[in-house]
């Protein structure tokens, strides 16, 4: 699984020393206003975020439940927030042969997102959960 995760880095030149890193303003153009369909270790489809007005995004694994947060730059990672998880999580992006992809940067996982499509379409969520 490993060696596919660095075919994939080199591929969209992750994996390379010089990665040509998104900062928040790009990040905030490109993404802005679409939907975003993420793969991970090969071409499986992993989840799907929502970017908003105001650096707000809405996160799914693509089961119709979604989780609403924020985004900010730090150090030049781009980091999110969920509601349901308030410890930041911060990626590095870079945008590689017209797609978006994703390094996880963190201590505990080496997550490698790419870009499979994107929609101006909102994500499909379903509404909150009644009862026990």
């Amino acid at each position: 699984m490993r060696l596919i995760s660095l075919a994939i880095l080199a591929a969209y030149g992750l994996a390379s020393p010089a990665l040509s890193e998104i900062g928040a303003e790009q990040f905030d153009a490109l993404t802005r206003g679409q939907t975003f369909y993420y793969g991970a270790d090969g071409a499986e489809a992993y989840g799907a975020e929502e970017y908003l007005d105001n650096r707000r995004v809405r996160w799914s694994f693509l089961d119709g439940e979604c989780i609403e947060g924020s985004w900010y730059e730090e150090a030049g990672r781009i980091c999110f927030v969920y509601e349901n998880r308030p410890e930041p999580q911060c990626w590095i992006f870079a945008h590689e042969g017209g797609r978006l992809v994703a390094r996880f940067d963190g201590e505990t996982s080496t997550t490698d997102l790419f870009e499979l499509r994107r929609s101006r379409e909102p994500l499909w969520c379903l509404g909150p959960k009644i009862g026990v």
